[in-house]
């Protein structure tokens, strides 16, 4: 639920808290929700760690009235086909490759939405409640449930939006099968003695933005976007206290008679260190994530594309994204 959707934000770097105004603001902000004049979906599909996980999104919202619309999304991350090797030796120590077997992985996210503007001239609010469902084959699965409230808030041509993630705590309630368990107990001598813990907690976090979009006479714009990525413990975020960690990112959009776009963004800007807490490299101790992308939109139909890092520029990890989104309008 952490690594973001949508090509055109994620080539932005994420930093997309005041400025997302689509059927995607479900995800990033639901207040954006209300800039919705009909009804969109989503799609987006990404490959992570040389395509061994695959990382889907599809989404769909439209408004209610004229102060209020809604939407539902869903995330899939998965690995599949994974080869089950606890029963390839039997009982007399044989190993029998009949005996191996294959499962999936995957976590599902699910989120509804709504979004309704305030009284106030130039404030709107929205809320999520998410469903989270993890399966680990056969062996656990887990139910979880959350919330998040979003705001935008827009005067002279600047936007400002805040985004508060699991605002209630987000809890995951974890069942395990004890037969498959026992099963697999006992084959390192000393581990995996007792069961793991049934309950997993996702603390808040914040996500604090500003943004401005400038139009010059030769049908050109540039949307500048900047966002404070808050977690309430120490981390190695650039800025790190006892209580609070701030990641900055950093995002641009050149647009073309609303018709091509070329994006960027920095973000991710992380305090390096070896696991014994030294220093990767004195002279190159913050590291940090560059992302570009690339967008076409017409008659209401826009694609997008975005080359991310990440997270390790020295080895130049990255993943290409693609993504689309469809006003429904365009089929009437």
């Amino acid at each position: 639920m952490n690594i973001g959707v949508d090509a055109a934000a994620l080539g932005m770097s994420n930093a997309v808290t005041s400025s997302t105004n689509d059927v995607n603001s479900g995800y990033w902000n639901p207040a954006g929700l209300i800039a919705l004049e009909d009804k969109q979906v989503s799609l987006m599909h990404a490959s992570y760690f040389a395509n061994i996980a695959q990382y889907d999104y599809a989404a769909f919202a439209m408004p209610i009235d004229e102060r209020s619309a809604w939407g539902v999304s869903m995330i899939r991350f998965g690995v599949d086909d994974i080869l089950n090797t606890t029963q390839l030796i039997d009982d007399q120590g044989n190993i029998d490759y009949n005996r191996i077997s294959l499962f999936s992985t995957a976590d599902y996210g699910v989120t509804f939405s709504y979004a309704r503007k305030l009284p106030v001239p130039g404030f709107q609010y929205g809320v999520n409640a998410k469903v989270i469902r993890r399966i680990i084959g056969k062996f656990a699965n887990s139910w979880g449930f959350g919330f998040d409230v979003g705001l935008q808030f827009e005067r002279n041509n600047w936007k400002f939006g805040l985004m508060v993630r699991d605002i209630t705590t987000t809890y995951n309630v974890w069942t395990i099968d004890e037969e498959e368990y026992n099963k697999i107990k006992d084959a390192v001598e000393g581990q995996n003695q007792e069961l793991p813990e049934s309950t997993e907690i996702t603390l808040p976090k914040a996500q604090l933005g500003m943004s401005k979009k400038f139009d010059f006479h030769n049908d050109t714009s540039l949307l500048a976007a900047f966002n404070l990525n808050m977690r309430f413990a120490k981390t190695n975020d650039l800025i790190s206290t006892d209580g609070l960690s701030i990641d900055p990112a950093l995002g641009l959009e050149f647009g073309y008679t609303d018709l091509v776009f070329l994006r960027a963004g920095v973000g991710n800007f992380q305090l390096i260190e070896q696991i014994d807490n030294t220093v990767y490299n004195p002279s190159y101790r913050v590291g940090f994530q560059p992302n570009v992308g690339l967008g076409f939109k017409y008659k209401g139909i826009e694609i997008d594309y975005a080359l991310t890092d990440l997270g390790n520029q020295s080895a130049a990890l990255y993943s290409n994204i693609f993504s689309v989104k469809v006003d429904l309008s365009i089929f009437r």
